[in-house]
């Protein structure tokens, strides 16, 4: 019996129809893609770029002595200013924070009246202006003529409270308020069984605070506290209403001496951007600094950026550098 072993069942030694070098239909022909054209955003572009230079344009049209600004921008009175506003900022929020943190420890306590309080204290700040605030410290002397600590303490208390310690109480104090709910929320993100596992270890509840719920919550805490800070600096130009002397005080006085009110004005602006920059900065390596337990990989630093950006230029194109 013969066998024909030139016919098999198995794959054919002939390429694929489609495949180079055969007779067989050539293969799909590749799609084309056409990006969608998004024309609203081109013309909200050249809307946003005319009102843009509308508003250059007036700008430069206006009795505006702009020479006044670089004139007066070191002065002594402005840098003299700058510190008051910052030193202001500083010890306003270090009482905001210490007393932020109190108050929500307070406000998370099982004591009904502990947490009335902070409850209370909390709702009084928050809900009436800051502005407001100064002006009723500012005025208290008013109604009290003395400060009567007993054994402790006893002045007029028109020269007990000065402008400092108005500006510092009227802030410190409504932060206060406003980082209690901050912390609270910190605190309240962490989850409860890392309480309980550290009260089985035996620790107690004020070492599980520090030790174990804070610096978790502090990944929280920390990026609306960053946005505190940044508007803490700019309440700080409401203090100029009773009559504590900081950077828009001592801006307003020398406007009002050198004829050009506005342009100091600008000037005190372009302080407090300059100010806020720094701190946003800031508020950058921070926030970063706590991340580092939630991110398997912490964000480029804009030095890092930069320097990654530069180093690509220099390598060519499907090579190592």
């Amino acid at each position: 019996m013969s066998v024909d072993i030139t016919k098999s069942d198995g794959p054919s030694d002939a390429p694929p129809p489609g495949r180079a070098g055969s007779a067989g239909p050539a293969g799909p022909e590749a799609i084309k893609a056409i990006p969608v054209r998004h024309y609203g955003r081109y013309v909200s572009a050249v809307v946003a770029l005319a009102l843009l230079g509308t508003i250059i344009y007036a700008f430069s049209q206006g009795k505006i002595n702009w020479g006044a600004v670089p004139d007066y921008f070191f002065d002594d009175r402005i840098l003299t200013g700058v510190g008051q506003t910052m030193l202001l900022t500083v010890l306003s929020m270090a009482i905001g924070v210490v007393g932020g943190i109190v108050l929500a420890v307070m406000r998370l306590s099982k004591n009904p009246v502990m947490s009335s309080i902070a409850w209370s204290y909390i709702w009084f700040f928050r809900g009436t202006p800051v502005l407001v605030q100064l002006m009723v410290w500012f005025n208290l002397g008013l109604v009290f003529e003395y400060i009567n600590l007993g054994p402790i303490y006893k002045d007029y208390w028109a020269s007990f409270m000065t402008p400092f310690l108005t500006a510092l109480l009227g802030l410190g104090l409504n932060e206060a308020a406003y980082m209690a709910e901050i912390c609270r929320a910190g605190l309240l993100s962490v989850d409860e069984g890392q309480t309980e596992a550290s009260h089985a270890l035996g620790m107690s509840h004020t070492k599980t605070l520090r030790r174990v719920v804070i610096p978790q919550a502090m990944r929280v805490i920390v990026p609306p506290t960053g946005n505190e800070v940044i508007n803490m600096l700019k309440t700080t130009s409401l203090v100029a209403t009773v009559q504590f002397y900081e950077l828009l005080r001592y801006a307003q006085d020398i406007g009002q001496t050198s004829g050009a009110p506005v342009e100091m004005l600008f000037l005190a602006a372009a302080w407090y951007l300059l100010m806020t920059s720094v701190l946003s900065v800031g508020q950058y390596y921070l926030e970063r600094h706590y991340a580092r337990g939630s991110l398997r990989t912490l964000p480029q630093t804009p030095l890092q950026r930069v320097r990654a950006n530069l180093f690509s230029l220099g390598r060519p194109k499907g090579g190592a550098a």
